[in-house]
């Protein structure tokens, strides 16, 4: 079975979340800098946001062009990620309008984390489709970085009704984790 309508739907649906984002971005009431600080979490909000579908976009990229063959369980466990990906508009969008209150910041966490979990089952059934032998199998490894991150939106969950900012700064974190390039795949897929 070919991968390219798997690549090119999801990169559709990826590109659509980012536009509905940034079409629920409201536009400032005045002319001067005061008329956006009323914005700011919104426009915070929105930049994580979109980090955040830009590294999810950028990773299945590199690791479908690792993969040489998907069957109906990919078909599948990539609909998965991408069901956990198209709820990030609305948890973006509560998050921002709410300042960061507690439970929006836990459920924005929330929706990390099943879109990790998502991304690691997609991992997984991926590897298994091109077999234990194979270069992505390889690249993949252990996934410490994908199994750090997801204990740090647990604790981030949780920290989320104790202190929000710290919450945040944790989803910062990983993000920025995340775009430090993972030379994994292409350094094998250059071999």
């Amino acid at each position: 079975m070919g991968k390219g309508r798997l690549e090119a739907f999801s990169d559709g649906v990826i590109a659509i979340l980012i536009t509905i984002m940034v079409l629920e971005l409201r536009v400032p009431h005045g002319a001067g800098w005061d008329a956006l600080r009323p914005l700011t979490p919104v426009l915070l909000t929105y930049v994580l946001s979109f980090v955040y579908l830009g590294i999810y976009w950028n990773n299945h990229h590199h690791m479908l062009h690792a993969a040489e063959r998907i069957n109906g369980k990919v078909l599948w466990a990539n609909l998965h990620l991408l069901f956990w990906l198209s709820l990030v508009p609305f948890v973006t969008g509560w998050m921002g309008e709410n300042h960061f209150a507690p439970l929006p910041t836990a459920v924005y966490g929330g929706v990390l984390l099943l879109s990790g979990v998502a991304y690691t089952v997609l991992q997984t059934v991926l590897v298994g489709a091109q077999g234990p032998g194979s270069k992505l199998a390889a690249a993949v490894g252990s996934d410490a970085k994908g199994k750090l991150s997801m204990g740090l939106y647990v604790f981030a969950i949780l920290l989320a009704f104790v202190n929000q900012w710290i919450a945040d700064g944790i989803y910062v974190f990983v993000a920025l984790m995340w775009l430090v390039p993972d030379p994994r795949i292409e350094s094998l897929l250059n071999e």
